[in-house]
């Protein structure tokens, strides 16, 4: 058991063999039994053990514990998984291509989804740029946040040329960096890390773009725009998520109840 704590990323061959090092005979079978009776059977089970013990008991971790527990973070990212703490903490930021609308061209909606309530805030436009990145942040989001009394600590995107370039030139980057907003960049070739921005658009596909383009037929920008604003106002404030922290309430009741958490744990 102890052994299971020291050394979390060793697998029942390897216990077993360390073990013996020590004088201690245990067959990786028999490991792996002593392990399903204390819910450690899993690297995971074993990294929430090592967590629990480290908060009840303030241990100082050994280089290999720190580094099991680095690679489960990483490996929680990877999936989608995002530790957030409140609303505003960290913000999902992507870009989505609608399509192209006679008379008006190709059509963009850049997105930002708060990844604790999953409040979500789209604006679009007609080209894919480091402004009109910074502009969603301009026009939707921060003053959405200041109405609210909540910051915006973070932000994660992906490697694309609208978030990303010359801290110096880039339109976005500076924004960020006068609002003081850190900004965190998914894996390349890991669309999935920004998931909870992608399972956005697929509900936005789905339950607006899906249905409104075979109700209406666009021929601006702008009245696209109003109909967005008005599906995703009832997306925020009427249409319910089983997010994490969610829970069957909508973003907006998550947002509120979340707010009550910032102010407690970091304002008072």
């Amino acid at each position: 058991m102890d052994y299971a704590l020291e050394e979390p990323a060793h697998g029942q061959v390897r216990v077993s063999n360390e073990l013996r090092k020590r004088g201690t005979f245990v067959s990786p079978s028999g490991v792996r039994s002593i392990w399903q009776r204390h819910d450690l059977t899993c690297f995971k089970d074993r990294l929430k053990a090592l967590e629990a013990k480290m908060a009840e008991e303030g241990l100082v971790l050994t280089e290999s514990q720190v580094a099991a527990l680095e690679k489960k973070k990483q490996d929680d990212e990877a999936c989608g998984e995002i530790d957030t703490a409140h609303p505003g903490y960290l913000g999902s930021q992507d870009t989505f291509y609608v399509g192209t609308l006679k008379g008006v061209g190709r059509v963009y909606q850049q997105t930002y989804v708060d990844t604790y309530c999953k409040a979500a805030q789209a604006k679009l436009y007609t080209t894919k740029t480091p402004i009109t990145a910074a502009d969603l942040l301009n026009d939707r989001v921060l003053p959405f946040y200041e109405n609210h009394e909540l910051p915006v600590l973070r932000i994660l995107t992906d490697c694309g040329t609208e978030y990303c370039g010359n801290r110096e030139r880039h339109d976005y980057q500076l924004y960020l960096a006068l609002n003081d907003i850190d900004h965190t960049k998914t894996k390349v070739k890991s669309p999935q890390t920004n998931g909870i921005c992608e399972r956005f658009h697929t509900t936005d596909l789905q339950e607006f773009y899906q249905v409104a383009f075979r109700k209406k037929i666009y021929t601006d920008l702008e009245s696209l725009q109003n109909d967005l604003d008005q599906w995703l106002n009832r997306y925020n404030t009427e249409r319910t998520h089983q997010g994490k922290m969610c829970c069957g309430r909508t973003p907006m009741q998550t947002l509120i109840d979340g707010k009550q958490i910032w102010k407690e744990k970091f304002v008072n």
